[in-house]
Parts: C-alpha cells; structure tokens; sequence
C-alpha cells in the first residue's frame, strides 16, 4: 500500500476512535476503559504496520485527552499494544496472536507503564493489581471486536492485499 494510502487511513481510524470515545467507553475509578481504542489498535497493527499504528493511537490518545473523553493513562496502553499488535502480526502473519499482542500489550505492559503516572503525576494512589484488570478487561474486548471484523473481511475478500503487506515480507514501515 502506498504511504498516501496509509496515513490516509491511519488518520481515518484516529477519527473513527475519537469520535466515538465520547460515547462507548466505561467508567473504572480513575481510569477509562475504551474497548473501541484496542478494536482500532488490531485493525491498524494488521492492515497498516507497527509505527503507523502506534501513531493511530498517540494520535487517537491525544484527541481524546484534548477533547476531555480520555485521560493519561491512554498514552502507554494504547502505545505499547498497538506495536506489539503489530509486531506479532508482522512476524507471524496470524490475526490472533496480534489480538493476543494487543491484550499484552494493553493489558499487562501498558497497565505496568501506567502505575508511574499514576502515582508519581497524577498523586493518585493505585494499585498495580487494580489496573491490569481494568486494561486487560478493555484490551481483551476490544482484540476480539478487532478480530472477528478482520475474519468477517478476509472471508468476504473485502480487504485484498491489504493483509499480508505489514508481515515478515514487508519491512518498510
């Protein structure tokens, strides 16, 4: 796919996300669980790549926190599933073990990123224990919404050669 293409649908997907985290996400203490975040990670780490997703969700993360419906804690999570999403898909070509990337991602390492803002920034008290299953809840929702839309496309042929572009034959971004 050429980069036009690319950034045109990062940017589509970064849309897509902001918009709707005004009114599908879940309330969890201090913390936002937005599922449509990691269903947009999935679809971005397999159709476009890691470093274009990773900039779909810092550009979705910073949306959301300008626009009041996100907070902090969307930066490392979001970040750090998204690529290893994609990083799992490059390598091995399978849908569900970047779903899987995504929920660690997300879900242990992102929750781990996120205990020092919390804690250190934010002054809010936090237990590492109370954040990862709050993010590996929304990851794990997300991964399989993102999961079972990519299955829908490649069965209905509605994604082409899309697919296998951001896997081991394709290393340029």
């Amino acid at each position: 796919m050429q980069r036009t293409k690319k950034l045109t649908l990062t940017a589509i997907i970064a849309a897509i996300t902001t918009v709707s985290s005004s009114f599908i996400y879940i309330p969890v203490g201090f913390v936002k669980i937005f599922p449509i975040q990691h269903f947009a990670n999935v679809l971005s780490a397999v159709l476009l790549g890691p470093w274009y997703a990773v900039i779909q969700a810092f550009i979705s993360s910073s949306l959301r926190n300008m626009l009041g419906t996100g907070s902090l804690f969307a930066y490392p999570g979001s970040m750090i599933g998204a690529f290893l999403a994609a990083l799992l898909y490059r390598k091995t070509k399978s849908i569900g073990l970047a779903a899987t990337g995504e929920v660690i991602g997300t879900g242990i390492l992102g929750a781990m990123a996120t205990y020092p803002i919390a804690v250190l920034i934010l002054g809010k008290e936090a237990t590492l224990f109370g954040l990862i299953p709050a993010f590996t809840m929304s990851s794990f929702t997300g991964a399989i919404m993102g999961f079972a839309l990519l299955k829908i496309l490649i069965r209905n042929k509605a994604i082409g050669g899309m697919l296998h572009e951001n896997s081991v034959n394709n290393r340029w971004f």
